[in-house]
């Protein structure tokens, strides 16, 4: 199951009260949003979103006692406004975004999200279900056998940050003249070889940057945030609060940049002098927690 990071810290941020209602943008395990409906209750309303239905289908808000608080949708959060609209969710108190990947996504989806399992590279949240794949939907499998080098090495330096982007995209484009590049071991080894000794040895997994470039490209994830912020903002009522985890600095940077535009313009106020990070007992139980910021705001 999916451990909720900073549950404690987000709980003291949205603050929910008796018969408020809360939108929680990234369902996951549905941790978050349990821990919501136990303080808005009894008539306070979740609206629940995730892009993978299988998420939806796995959390714990099944339980019929709470068939008339919780509404969940299988979406993406760029949606936001359209699916607030559809399903009438109004009287706004409360929004959550946790943007890190679930356990699940990670031990048991079967779709190359880890490099340390031989999976097929895949690398999306938005399965109707778990072995379908609508079409036109592009995936990391696409990404690596039929973007060019320049295209490839632009996603490693800008969204993984990686420092030898350059070198690995140059390897994957001479191996994939072999022959197919179909899953993350074959991946793992192309950054192996494309990359020095010492990298290999590093805290860090050498392939973990390149993983999460994919990652975020195949699924659109930072573009999304910057088009979810904003309507986030405009549906919250006066006194909501915003609470964004992010897990890595150019998630954190959006937010960050976000709430300073809100601020400048009398709108906002931040409740989050300097994000809030994991304790260590925290980090202990959930490894990774480590790289968790909590932000979050107010309307005003």
């Amino acid at each position: 199951m999916h451990s909720p990071v900073l549950q404690k810290e987000v709980i003291e941020y949205l603050h929910p009260q008796t018969n408020q209602n809360f939108i929680d943008c990234t369902l996951n395990g549905g941790g978050h949003a349990l821990a919501i409906l136990r303080r808005n209750g009894p008539n306070g309303k979740l609206l629940g979103i995730d892009w993978d239905l299988s998420q939806i289908m796995s959390s714990n808000l099944q339980d019929p006692s709470f068939k008339k608080r919780v509404i969940l949708v299988c979406d993406n959060f760029v949606n936001l406004k359209n699916i607030v609209e559809k399903h009438r969710f109004t009287s706004l108190k409360g929004i959550l975004f946790d943007l890190g990947m679930s356990t699940w996504h990670i031990k048991k989806s079967g779709r190359g999200f880890s490099f340390m399992k031989n999976e097929p590279l895949v690398m999306r949240y938005s399965f109707k279900q778990s072995s379908s794949l609508a079409a036109n939907e592009l995936t990391a499998n696409e990404i690596i056998n039929n973007w060019t080098e320049p295209e490839i090495c632009e996603i490693l330096k800008q969204y993984g940050e990686e420092k030898f982007a350059k070198k690995i995209s140059k390897e994957i484009i001479k191996t994939r003249k072999k022959g197919l590049i179909q899953t993350t071991f074959q991946l793992v080894e192309i950054i192996k070889k494309a990359t020095p000794n010492w990298y290999h040895y590093k805290k860090i997994h050498f392939a973990t940057k390149t993983f999460q470039a994919l990652r975020i490209a195949v699924n659109q994830e930072l573009e999304n945030l910057k088009k979810a912020l904003p309507q986030a903002f405009d549906i919250l009522e006066e006194g909501g609060r915003l609470v964004v985890v992010s897990f890595h600095s150019l998630e954190d940077r959006i937010v960050k940049d976000f709430f300073k535009q809100r601020v400048s313009k009398g709108r906002f106020k931040i409740l989050t002098k300097k994000p809030i990070t994991a304790q260590q007992k925290e980090i202990k139980i959930i490894p990774g927690s480590r790289s968790a910021k909590l932000r979050a705001g107010q309307k005003i």
